[in-house]
């Protein structure tokens, strides 16, 4: 709906002039206001706001609807400037009940600081806002029926500046995210009425300076956090023992006192985290005094431990067991008891859980055959999962009619996310009609080879004679029967990304499971059933050979949102990238592009093939000795003009990254306030420096390989 400044009509019964020519036809307008509801509520607010609702009066009053302001989303709006966000305010802020402003990381705590004017607000959230605590102070003061509240906690926040009639807000608060970025209690001492707690921790072990930080947490008057009505809590750690540090202090005090109405407890810890005596003294007593319907523990704490023999549930919708040790038999026992009915999960993570499928795993080989009854007990009882991870481990299925993991797997009817190991849908003989990887590789230039005309097919298709999906693969079978699927991710079960979190990059990589030799380009191709696909992410398939099941994709999965590819074919050659370039010219609403590809060649046809992509916002390359061309990546940033995050991590010298850098932000800075540019060699011992300048939204989101299947509770948050 374009923007117009003129008004169409003096009289509300009249239409727009470009409607005296459609006597026949059906103008936008003469829809009812019910479907003229529904497509504006698609439309950006600030756009509604400022521009749609200037073009008759018609639709001056319809942009004013309450369905429309009550909630308003500004999150990834990077459109959205000062001066909109402020109009915007200024416009409709009395009215809006809900406001999100989460990862507008553009805007200056001056802007933020206008959303004191929304007295109405109920919910609001300002992750990854810049606020200090006496902005937050003056604007909290101003809400009195705020009730859900999320901020970020940067260096320098001092609760003691908070005023009275803030704390008085903060009281009423029953819902609170807080991203810590220092050792802080935050606002938590103040919000005496609790019901839901997410605390993210992203405290660097090291200042800029190279100062180690402490624990000690700064807080005002008090230092107790209040949990005795609190009915979530969720606690999510980056790597480094100071996050661990603080955690536990927030935990002591639920140790003293579990909250009777406690129903979910989930603490998500990359790596070790040592149980200690209050953190025991905590599970024993919600094991004694309350029954959980989301449960989430360190591994540590669940490894060898019959805590989960003990624990009660009650209708549960969410487990996280990832990295755990957990045997089939325990899974089957303990969790699923016996094969209980348990139609009330909705999501399961077991990434990384190399025993799950195994009656027992101090017996069992990490390659060893999965036990297929356990497998299927578990989707028997949990009929209704609509996200599963099955991740970061070797589930191979041996020889059986109907007992495939894939087969059994197609039986969950309700999935809409699904997360599994390359090696997990390899057919569980060798295929017969599969050509060896090997010898084809190595005919294969390396990076683009010949230079391939964008728009024109140069690889063979993926449905003609035998590079197509054969009806008779499990995995065709299993997407066949999950026409609904919205996210998919296929990932090496022993692929780690060349860029971890808060550590140097990787320079050597596991090689890929042998049962993943035999899925390639006709599994890949078998993606493009999926109609209704959002979300895909393919990571070390070293059978691809063309990448023609790319263009499958392209064609069928128009609703593809983000994509992300990482170490396709045999490594150190690039053989798939004129396959993707055919698959990018039709992926119209493809928004983030990842690409994690060593040798990888950033050049003209590329950059040229991606402009293809006129949804395109947020592009990451990582490749170890990878190149680009600097004029390719500026012409693409010129063309791709709702482009606002550009990271590439390459082999490229410092001085080139640099120079590249400066050019991108003084071109583009001035017309895209949210650009979030980041040109970095990816081996420089600088790069964890450089990684922590990055919005916490990009780096979450897109930048940070990681499975994001049943990560979170779903609806965690609004």
């Amino acid at each position: 709906m374009a923007s117009s400044g003129e008004d169409i009509s003096n009289d509300d019964d009249d239409m727009h002039p470009a409607a005296a020519g459609m006597a026949d036809g059906v103008h936008l307008l003469g829809f009812s206001d019910e479907i003229l509801l529904h497509i504006l509520s698609h439309v950006p607010s600030t756009d509604l706001i400022l521009n749609v609702r200037q073009t008759c009066r018609k639709l001056a009053a319809l942009c004013l609807d309450k369905s429309l302001i009550h909630t308003v989303l500004l999150q990834k709006d990077y459109q959205a400037s000062e001066d909109k966000v402020r109009q915007l305010v200024k416009e409709i802020g009395r009215e809006i009940q809900q406001l999100s402003m989460a990862g507008c990381y553009w805007l200056p705590g001056s802007t933020v600081e206008h959303v004191a004017r929304c007295r109405s607000l109920v919910k609001v959230n300002l992750s990854g806002c810049h606020l200090t605590s006496l902005r937050l102070s003056k604007m909290l003061s101003a809400l009195q029926h705020l009730r859900s509240l999320a901020i970020d906690v940067s260096p320098g926040f001092d609760a003691s500046q908070l005023s009275s009639e803030c704390k008085a807000t903060l009281s009423r608060v029953r819902e609170l995210k807080q991203t810590l970025f220092t050792p802080s209690y935050g606002v938590v001492p103040c919000c005496t009425s609790l019901e839901k707690l997410l605390l993210y921790f992203e405290i660097l072990d090291r200042t800029r300076e190279g100062a180690i930080l402490s624990g000690q947490l700064m807080v005002g008057q008090s230092n107790v956090p209040h949990y005795q009505n609190l009915r979530v809590f969720y606690a999510r750690l980056a790597p480094g023992y100071i996050n661990q540090e603080v955690v536990r202090l927030y935990l002591a005090v639920l140790s003293d006192r579990t909250p009777q109405n406690l129903h979910a407890f989930l603490i998500s810890v990359p790596g070790s985290f040592a149980e200690s005596g209050a953190t025991k003294n905590l599970l024993d007593s919600m094991a004694r005094n309350v029954a959980l319907d989301a449960l989430q523990l360190p591994k540590s704490w669940l490894n060898g431990s019959s805590l989960l023999q003990h624990m009660k549930f009650n209708n549960p919708f969410y487990f996280s067991f990832s990295r755990c040790t957990l045997s089939g038999g325990h899974l089957i026992q303990q969790v699923i008891n016996g094969g209980k009915d348990l139609r009330s999960l909705a999501s399961l993570n077991l990434s990384g859980c190399v025993h799950c499928l195994s009656p027992d795993s101090l017996l069992r080989k990490a390659e060893d055959d999965i036990d297929s009854s356990i497998l299927e007990t578990l989707v028997a009882s949990c009929c209704n999962l609509r996200h599963l991870n099955l991740s970061a481990a070797h589930h191979h299925s041996s020889e059986g009619l109907g007992r495939h993991l894939c087969q059994l797997l197609a039986r969950l009817r309700h999935l809409r996310s699904l997360s599994l190991p390359v090696c997990s849908v390899a057919d569980s003989a060798p295929r017969a009609d599969r050509a060896p990887a090997q010898p084809a590789m190595h005919a294969v230039p390396r990076g683009f080879g010949k230079k391939v005309r964008v728009g024109v097919q140069s690889c063979p298709s993926p449905f003609s004679g035998q590079a197509g999906p054969q009806p008779s693969s499990v995995f065709w079978s299993l997407l066949k029967n999950l026409p609904f699927l919205e996210h998919l991710e296929l990932i090496g079960s022993n692929f780690s990304s060349a860029m971890p979190r808060n550590e140097p990059a990787i320079r050597n990589s596991l090689p890929p499971c042998s049962r993943a030799q035999s899925v390639g380009d006709s599994e890949v191709a078998a993606i493009g059933q999926l109609a209704f696909l959002r979300h895909l992410t393919l990571a070390q398939l070293p059978s691809v050979l063309t990448g023609s099941g790319l263009v499958s994709i392209g064609l069928q999965c128009q609703q593809l949102r983000s994509l992300s590819l990482a170490n396709l074919g045999m490594m150190g050659k690039v053989v798939y990238m004129p396959a993707l370039s055919d698959m990018l010219k039709h992926c119209k609403r493809l928004r983030d592009l990842r690409l994690e590809q060593p040798y990888f060649s950033a050049n003209a046809q590329f950059f040229q093939a991606l402009s293809q992509c006129p949804s395109l916002q947020r592009l990451c390359l990582v490749s170890r000795s990878g190149t680009f061309q600097p004029d390719a990546v500026l012409a693409f940033m010129a063309r791709c003009l709702h482009v606002v995050m550009c990271h590439l991590f390459t082999g490229e010298s410092l001085a080139t990254c640099k120079n590249l850098q400066q050019s991108l932000l003084r071109s583009f800075q001035a017309e895209r306030p949210a650009l979030n540019v980041v040109i970095f060699p990816l081996l420089h011992e600088g790069l964890t420096d450089v990684i922590r300048d990055v919005p916490l939204v990009h780096l979450d989101e897109i930048t940070l390989f990681k499975s994001r299947v049943a990560e979170e509770p779903p609806n965690l948050w609004w």
